[in-house]
């Protein structure tokens, strides 16, 4: 086991206990999303877990050795692991590729550049290797320091919402080059994200925390098929919820439907369209069936009255 926390407790004051015996496990060379809406307590459990923060009772174990926190360290942080926060820690008067090496050693200056490249390549910078910093966008910076924290091969690599700064077509390319590049060094992952969709296929945990408590932790198709509560199901997008008595009116089997999970049919609940926009890879409809609104995903677009299907 990589990473284990035990009975941890944590307040940011005396009056505002956020962990309370919070346990979890982590298993080294997966790739970990920690999901929650914002003031659940992820930013604060990474940062005592790199040892930022110090806690009050409970232990974290880090590959077999008990971690002391800031009270046992000199240095802040701890060995073997490397966290990118949202602040991220660039020398103003370095260019980005000085930055990037600046853990790497100088005994071999060839094979240096050769792995500084390799790793601007993996964040798609290699363009911006001569520049300074301040010179990039935030979302640049981000990348930056991604790289830097990459170039000691950590076990741990400690993400916090790493493409919060970025637009949609970096991510893709981002999110695709940087999880390869981990599994392929044995790297350990752990990323806080407010967007699970866009980093499902590449997740092998799924960690949901909701006002410092474990709400549910799943792989990714469990997390997704099986949400534990309405906050789990709405972490994913848009969904459709249900009260038990909705449910049973309509013979449903679960409280909680994607749109994608709602089908138009031949025969079932007939439903009104009251709304069908162009959304892209689909339409976005919003339909009233038994006198409940419904947001559903099509092809084509809609209109009139439809039945519908629940799968």
């Amino acid at each position: 086991m990589l990473l284990e926390i035990n009975n941890l407790f944590f307040s940011h004051t005396k009056d505002n206990p956020l962990f309370q015996n919070l346990n979890l496990r982590f298993e080294a060379n997966k790739i970990i999303a920690l999901a929650g809406e914002s003031g659940c307590g992820k930013s604060t459990l990474l940062n005592l877990v790199y040892g930022l923060l110090n806690w009050e009772s409970g232990e974290i174990i880090f590959d077999g050795i008990r971690l002391l926190g800031p009270k046992g360290n000199l240095v802040p942080g701890e060995a073997q692991m490397k966290f990118v926060a949202q602040n991220f820690d660039l020398m103003p008067y370095a260019t980005v590729a000085e930055n990037v090496g600046k853990f790497i050693s100088n005994i071999n200056l060839a094979k240096k550049r050769e792995t500084v490249m390799e790793l601007l390549e993996v964040v798609g910078l290699q363009e911006f290797a001569h520049v300074l910093p301040k010179y990039l966008s935030g979302g640049q910076q981000q990348r930056v320091a991604i790289a830097r924290a990459l170039s000691v091969l950590p076990k741990l690599l400690i993400l916090d919402e790493p493409f919060s700064n970025l637009d949609f077509p970096r991510k893709i390319e981002l999110r695709e080059r940087l999880f390869r590049y981990v599994k392929e060094q044995q790297i350990s992952l752990i990323i806080s994200t407010h967007e699970l969709q866009d980093i499902m296929p590449w997740v092998d945990q799924i960690v949901i925390l909701q006002d410092g408590r474990l709400i549910q932790n799943d792989s990714p198709e469990e997390t997704y098929r099986k949400p534990y509560n309405a906050y789990v199901a709405k972490l994913f997008g848009e969904v459709n919820l249900f009260t038990e008595t909705e449910a049973a009116d309509f013979q449903l089997t679960k409280l909680s439907y994607y749109p994608k999970e709602i089908k138009i049919s031949e025969a079932g609940p007939e439903a009104e369209v009251l709304e069908s926009r162009f959304a892209g890879n689909y339409y976005w409809n919003k339909i009233k069936a038994r006198n409940k609104e419904l947001v559903i995903y099509t092809d084509e677009k809609l209109e009139g009255l439809v039945s519908i299907s629940f799968i």
